[in-house]
């Protein structure tokens, strides 16, 4: 058995490899992967939860542990952190163990940076973020690399997070203001969500015409970061319909579930996208572990 430590993923890891690995990902799902039951759970303090999610396909499987400790705050610990195992196909045995927290964030933001760049209009230059958390900082640099971000609207609970954030986005050459609800969301090209929201964060009317959405944080049954009407009104894509509905936002979908489009179709050209400019498009992502897995293979290639 092969370990790669939280030290050596970090060091491997990048936006192009996360890109390229979310993408053929979203493109398994539609061909050949099998996605099992998302497993949720808790430690011994309830407010202690972790995740399993697992795949397979005719080349690997595996599966990825994710861990949410809210207290770590106050060790000075990341809250998030992420393991992955990957299986040798020929016995049975976990052949890799490979420490993924920084990685986990890198895959998440690419992610979204894949449904962007194939759903967002090609001229979107203002986004919205929602939430001031290290996973928000990934998601501005990822979708910064796909669309000409010229300006970021930085909306949190937390006056004090959100200022450092802007700092932190400012840091990285990008043009970031802190901002209310309703003003970020309707000057917005593109809003993302990364909160553990349980109610919506925004109004529907809110969102002005040929938006893109990407609710990134809804990944367990009572998450909810959009407004119900919203999804109701828009071209709705995820990254995998069968779990979106029991732990992405869309498990608030009233509308035509047949409606959801996976990404993968998309990118496989197989269904459109966006078909028109003023088209509300959404991604809503709960998260596949095939996302892990193809990471979790390129770190491999590269360690060599």
């Amino acid at each position: 058995m092969h370990f790669m430590s939280e030290d050596e993923s970090a060091a491997l890891v990048s936006h192009e490899m996360a890109f390229e690995a979310a993408r053929e990902a979203f493109v398994a799902v539609v061909d050949d992967a099998v996605i099992f039951p998302a497993v949720i759970a808790h430690g011994s303090e309830t407010s202690n939860r972790f995740s399993i999610k697992s795949a397979a396909t005719g080349a690997f499987a595996g599966l990825k542990v994710g861990s949410f400790w809210p207290g770590n705050d106050a060790l000075g610990l990341p809250r998030h952190n992420s393991v992955i195992l990957l299986f040798d196909q020929a016995v049975g045995r976990v052949e890799w163990v490979i420490e993924a927290g920084k990685v986990n964030a890198y895959r998440t933001a690419a992610a979204d940076a894949v449904a962007v760049d194939a759903l967002a209009r090609p001229d979107a230059s203002v986004l919205t973020i929602f939430g001031a958390g290290n996973q928000a900082l990934f998601e501005c640099l990822a979708i910064a690399r796909v669309r000409p971000i010229r300006q970021i609207h930085v909306v949190a609970r937390d006056p004090a997070k959100a200022e450092v954030f802007v700092a932190a986005l400012q840091r990285e050459g990008l043009n970031a203001t802190g901002a209310n609800a309703q003003e970020a969301c309707q000057k917005a090209d593109i809003v993302v969500t990364a909160t553990p929201s349980r109610a919506p964060l925004f109004d529907a009317e809110w969102i002005r015409a040929g938006t893109h959405v990407s609710s990134m944080g809804s990944d367990a049954a009572g998450k909810q970061e959009l407004p119900p009407a919203l999804l109701d009104h828009a071209a709705v894509f995820c990254d995998l319909p069968a779990q979106a509905v029991m732990l992405g936002d869309l498990q608030h979908f009233t509308g035509d579930r047949t409606a959801i489009v996976a990404l993968g179709d998309v990118l496989r050209g197989r269904t459109p996208g966006r078909t028109a400019s003023d088209q509300i498009t959404i991604f809503d992502s709960s998260g596949i572990a095939l996302q892990d897995l193809t990471i979790a293979r390129r770190l491999i290639a590269a360690r060599g």
